[in-house]
């Protein structure tokens, strides 16, 4: 599957502008990592991409094909786990991926209409073959997913990872060529993450997977392709090898009393508005931000990691890890 976008932005009714201008290219197989602050547009794109919303201008191509044209096509083909996904309480975990077979078109093939003299018989066995279709894929989707001991049972008695579980087995529902997961692995335990990642991997070997996340570790584990997100436009697309050569120099380590007693600082550490939208406090250096992205209380004192466009000389370089580089990217677009 190919997908181009090509200079689409999104308004919506109430005026904000969720994308910009935004241009992208995307081919299986590839398992891509979306990533982006909260507010990003992420979720638009996403909801574009399963044409959920149509752009306000620009095109989106399927396979060439403009995407109100290739609308049917796609959908039949698409595989979606949205951020906020609705459950069916009163349903067992099998009655639910049963139904959204159904509701997919996901049916045995060949069935033909007959005369009316054996047009019950018929449509008897037509549902019989459509519903033991159905049992296989379920069943495949659960395996997948590790559900086997709950797939009698209720949703309302399943725990947030398992509902969450659910969700990603009816986006596996029919082994779609194009899967778009919107944070598939929240709410689960490290060896789930483990496990899913492992499963998204396996799954890009011959399709096109979308992953949006806020955990840079999925990301670093399995993608081959990263776009970086913010404010509706891209900040980044290419290798996760490719962002981390590109914080290179811009990533060090330092006492926080260090960095306090230095005269280069006009003043200590600056508690501020949080920039990077992740734990940090700004330290203003000789008109530089040193973004503070992680504190480690150790018997000697605090240890800092911070990024930044210099370094001030207490700070020891250190090898950028993929967030630091992801860090590094947001705040150069936040300062700018």
């Amino acid at each position: 599957m190919e997908i181009n976008i090509k200079n689409v932005s999104m308004t919506y009714p109430n005026g904000k502008q969720a994308l910009k201008n935004l241009s992208l290219w995307l081919r299986s197989p590839s398992l891509v990592g979306l990533l982006g602050p909260n507010g990003a547009g992420k979720s638009t794109l996403m909801k574009l991409l399963s044409a959920a919303l149509l752009p306000t201008s620009g095109v989106i191509e399927i396979n060439g094909q403009p995407l109100p044209q290739a609308e049917k096509s796609l959908k039949a083909r698409l595989g979606y786990l949205p951020q906020d996904f609705g459950l069916f309480d009163e349903l067992t975990v099998e009655q639910f991926l049963e139904y959204m077979a159904t509701l997919k078109g996901i049916s045995s093939r060949g069935s033909t209409s007959s005369p009316s003299s054996a047009a019950s018989h018929n449509t008897f066995a037509s549902r019989h073959s459509t519903m033991s279709h159905h049992t296989t894929t379920v069943k495949d989707a659960i395996r997948a997913v590790n559900l086997e001991k709950n797939a009698k049972s209720r949703i309302r008695t399943l725990s947030g990872g398992q509902r969450q579980r659910t969700g990603i087995a009816q986006a596996l529902l029919g082994s779609p060529d194009f899967l778009i997961l919107d944070e598939p692995t929240v709410g689960l335990d490290p060896e789930e993450r483990i496990r899913f990642r492992n499963l998204f991997s396996r799954a890009a070997q011959d399709r096109l997977v979308l992953l949006s996340t806020h955990i840079i570790e999925d990301v670093q584990s399995v993608c081959n392709q990263l776009i970086v997100m913010n404010h509706g436009k891209i900040l980044f697309s290419g290798t996760p090898e490719e962002l981390i050569q590109s914080a290179s120099g811009h990533v060090g380590v330092f006492w926080e009393k260090e960095a306090q007693n230095n005269h280069t600082a006009p003043r200590p550490l600056c508690i501020t508005e949080q920039p990077l939208h992740v734990t940090n406090q700004p330290l203003h250096v000789t008109n530089q931000t040193l973004h503070i992205t992680a504190r480690i209380n150790t018997a000697n004192g605090v240890r800092c990691r911070a990024v930044a466009d210099t370094l001030p000389p207490f700070a020891q370089p250190e090898e950028p890890s993929l967030e630091d580089a992801y860090l590094y990217l947001i705040s150069r677009e936040v300062t700018q």
